[in-house]
């Protein structure tokens, strides 16, 4: 059995250990040692990364009993090695499942809750529970657990023969045989883990919940601690701190400055809407009722392109034809007439003009020309009485 270094001393980083089984397995170099600070993916928390006398160590796993480290270059059976646990990427996740136990302990001493889904991810910790929490409850579980950080405890782990020797209650995501390791946060929670904790919550610095989502019957809650949550903090107030200054606009009432903006934004849009009615009103009334109509318009909405190209069909007998947009962005078209077929004109047309689209209706078709204006009126008017 290889020697867990990490399960007596989270800290190391730098050990000496000789190899006891060396090869190659599945396409991939592998190396067993008789000791080992490397921790293998497992409960939840991902494996550690580093080198094996410079060889570098791409992940570590757990099979059968044996800790065995990928390689990306073979390693001598038998040979000495110095081992280098990558440091920040250990304290990270080391911190993030601190954080979890605490955030989980607390959850569950206040609501009864269990955590039934556990993932650390290179952003954030998802954590599912089978129980509904809502955003206050949420917020109230983050100042607890950040008062807890700051009270500078250290855990208390504990290994026992079996869990039969486990005394008092804890938590456990799964049955457990033989040796059980208990990781204590007092007063906070206590759980079956084999993962890497602080030596006291301190290290931990800082917890944020920053999700709530509902799943299945319970809920899911992400959240970052230590290093992730500052700069995912820091990053929001450089990003608010530039809407402030967009919107000359206190960093405490830029959403008060966003609401405003947004309901100019809305006044404005109506107003368009309405002025764009009043000109297709005028443009269908000017409308000859017995001839094909052509029209190039600035704009590349197709909803104005669209509504335009409607009512002139209603005002006509002959073939509408709408074009919106400019040389460089090429153009919006509808096409369209009342009663009539304008399919192989639609497939002409798009030929013709680097084109694309048609519709459902034989009477109508609306798509896009890659074209010059100059080339679309020429197509047109070998095409249409206009």
């Amino acid at each position: 059995m290889t020697e867990r270094l990490f399960e007596t001393d989270p800290t190391l980083r730098v050990f000496y250990a000789k190899v006891i089984s060396a090869g190659e397995m599945n396409g991939h170099y592998f190396a067993e040692l008789d000791r080992t600070a490397f921790y293998p993916e497992g409960g939840g928390q991902p494996s550690d990364k580093g080198t094996l006398s410079k060889k570098k160590v791409l992940e570590v796993h757990e099979k059968n009993g044996r800790i065995l480290h990928y390689l990306e270059e073979p390693i001598s059976e038998g040979s000495y090695v110095e081992g280098r646990v990558d440091d920040d990427r250990r304290t990270d996740y080391t911190v993030q499942h601190s954080a979890e136990h605490i955030v989980s302990g607390l959850i569950h001493r206040r609501f009864g809750y269990d955590n039934v889904g556990f993932h650390m991810g290179a952003e954030t910790v998802q954590i599912d529970f089978n129980g509904m929490l809502t955003e206050e409850d949420v917020f109230l579980i983050e100042t607890l657990a950040n008062e807890y950080v700051r009270r500078d405890i250290a855990p208390v782990i504990r290994f026992y023969d079996s869990e039969d020797d486990v005394e008092d209650d804890y938590r456990s995501k799964k049955e457990l045989t033989g040796r059980v390791r208990i990781v204590e946060f007092p007063y906070a929670d206590r759980c079956a883990c084999c993962g890497t904790h602080v030596l006291r919550t301190g290290e931990i610095g800082l917890i944020k919940l920053i999700n709530l989502s509902k799943v299945r019957s319970g809920v899911r809650i992400e959240l970052m601690a230590g290093k992730r949550a500052f700069d995912y903090l820091n990053r929001i107030y450089m990003e608010n701190r530039s809407v402030s200054r967009l919107l000359s606009a206190k960093p405490f009432e830029t959403s008060s400055a966003v609401s405003t903006l947004l309901n100019d934004r809305d006044s404005l849009k109506n107003r368009i809407i309405r002025l764009n009615r009043d000109n297709i009103g005028f443009l269908a009334a000017s409308a000859d009722p017995e001839k094909d109509i052509f029209m190039a318009t600035d704009t590349y909405d197709p909803d104005y392109i669209r509504e335009l190209t409607v009512a002139l069909m209603d005002k006509t007998t002959g073939t509408v034809l709408v074009a919106g947009g400019n040389d460089d962005t090429g153009y919006r078209y509808c096409l369209g007439k009342r009663d009539g077929n304008i399919r192989d004109l639609t497939t002409e047309l798009n030929s013709l003009l680097s084109g694309r689209g048609g519709g459902k209706d034989a009477f109508f078709s609306q798509g896009s020309f890659k074209c010059r204006l100059e080339e679309l009126e020429d197509a047109v008017k070998d095409r249409l009485e206009i």
